[in-house]
């Protein structure tokens, strides 16, 4: 029916009202440091003249009313300035902007959960300063919006990850910062792609075409959208938990709206399975660990696409430590190297590091083996926000554990090299804890473990010729490797047996 009313006026002469997209409201915080795009709607054929921090740009409204101009780079700053937008006839002003570093922050419940209930996050709001958040409404659409419900505020983000992350980034950086917080819990990565995935990811297609042929979902969640708000507990589950609508609603609406990345805090709802499920329940719309890490690689390229920002970066929550085996597999307890565990899962968040501008925080020490929402949040935001520095904007820090490098095969011990080990040791001065040692035979077992150097010595009265490890790769593993920075190490694998 919009595109039809539109198509209408543009026949019959009436004239489109001048607005500005939807993430452009009082309080933004425009991204420092390169081209800012600014976007929204006009009368076809008007000229739009945008004015901000002394630049002065220009653009005419299409066929279709759609406008955008481009700002020149600009360096960050605390000083509160004005954005006009005329078209000639209208005028509409934007107050209280500032300029600085923009992140998205999306993902699941574990994104959303907020900080109050985390008195160590609590604690740093009296010091908080040059935040702001615009938090976008949790809601679904069967096509792609091009606007979503939210303002600026001069707020902090509800979040407690993103909360600690803009926290730590903004001493750091001095500059104002700015969070997109659009998360939404137990919602698969799924249900933040965009249907043109379906071209890349086979088994997202037969997600989506299953959902297409599905006309009570699509009634269902019609009705929902179409009922009484708030909605009921069972309605947002439902809703939620869909393939694709997420993204329509909450995701493309954002683009391309100036930022450096993104933060990701999701796999939870994909960590049901290995492989997908292929039932026919509706809460099963998702993959499985194992496809995951492909499926991953394949969204962050299709965001940087859809940001036309090759530079546009990903930092990835790795999943903490929680133990709920799958009955597919041994089930061996939650230090189990064998068990079919969120250890996979772990190996699959890694697998994005093979493209550029990803990292991925190390979070192998939190977590809570029986909660599913763990309150240790602070370290995860402190983590994100080193790795943002060091990898986005170049200074020279220390930001990560120790990372496997080599192994090498001495008679009966096995010798790991790290990277980022400098001033290697145990949070508790004992021996290295986590590592296992395996033969040709696949039987796992404890190692005897000490370090040298930057290197751990392994060894087992059990194995007379070890030559796989496996470190920290269970569900929830007991570790205390870390750095001289006080980092974790990650966790890692040596052999390739399948799970």
């Amino acid at each position: 029916m919009l595109v039809g009313a539109v198509l209408l006026g543009v026949v019959l002469g009436v004239r489109a009202d001048l607005q500005l997209g939807s993430l452009f409201t009082d309080h933004m915080v425009l991204q420092r440091d390169m081209p800012v795009p600014v976007w929204g709607t006009a009368d076809a054929g008007s000229k739009i003249t945008v004015e901000f921090a002394g630049q002065i740009k220009t653009a005419v409204a299409d066929a279709s009313h759609h406008w955008k101009v481009s700002l020149d780079p600009m360096v960050g700053s605390f000083q509160a300035l004005e954005m006009t937008v005329s078209d000639g006839d209208d005028e509409i002003t934007r107050s209280d902007i500032v300029v600085g570093e923009v992140w998205i922050c999306s993902g699941q419940s574990n994104m959303q959960f907020g900080y109050g209930g985390v008195p160590e996050i609590k604690a740093l709001v009296p010091n908080a300063e040059n935040l702001r958040t615009f938090e976008v409404k949790r809601t679904v659409a069967f096509e792609e919006q091009d606007a979503c419900e939210g303002r600026w505020a001069v707020e902090l983000p509800g979040s407690a990850v993103a909360f600690s992350f803009a926290y730590f980034l903004e001493k750091a950086t001095d500059v104002p910062v700015g969070i997109i917080l659009t998360c939404w819990g137990s919602s698969s990565i799924e249900a933040w792609m965009p249907r043109d995935m379906t071209a890349t990811v086979p088994h997202f297609k037969t997600m989506m075409d299953a959902f297409d042929a599905d006309a009570a979902t699509r009634e269902k969640i019609q009705s929902i959208l179409d009922g009484p708000q708030p909605w009921s507990r069972q309605d947002d589950i439902f809703l939620r938990r869909q393939s694709n609508i997420l993204y329509n609603a909450m995701m493309a609406p954002l683009a391309p709206y100036a930022c450096r990345g993104l933060v990701w805090y999701q796999g939870e709802r994909n960590t049901q399975s290995m492989q997908s499920l292929s039932g026919t329940q509706w809460f099963e719309n998702h993959s499985g660990i194992l496809k995951y890490g492909d499926t991953l690689k394949q969204w962050m390229q299709r965001l940087r696409s859809e940001w036309k920002h090759n530079d546009f970066h990903f930092l990835v929550v790795m999943l903490p430590g929680y133990y709920k085996p799958l009955s597919t597999g041994p089930e061996g307890g939650p230090e189990s190297p064998i068990t079919h565990s969120w250890a996979w899962m772990r190996e699959s968040q890694l697998q994005a590091l093979e493209l550029p501008k990803v990292s991925v925080a190390n979070t192998i020490d939190l977590g809570d083996v029986k909660n599913i929402h763990p309150k240790d949040k602070l370290p995860v935001g402190k983590r994100l926000a080193l790795l943002a520095q060091r990898d986005v904007l170049g200074l020279d820090i220390e930001a990560q554990g120790p990372v496997f490098q080599s192994l090498e095969k001495k008679g009966t011990t096995l010798v790991v090299s790290f990277d980022h080990a400098a001033g290697l040791k145990t949070t508790d001065g004992g021996a290295p804890k986590g590592f296992w040692l395996s033969d040709d035979s696949g039987k796992w077992v404890p190692a005897e473990a000490g370090i040298e150097g930057q290197t751990v010595v392994l060894k087992s009265t059990e194995l007379k010729k070890p030559l796989y490890v496996r470190y920290a790769f269970a569900g929830k593993p007991e570790v205390n490797l870390v750095n001289g920075a006080g980092l974790p190490a990650c966790p890692f694998r040596t052999d390739r047996f399948e799970p």
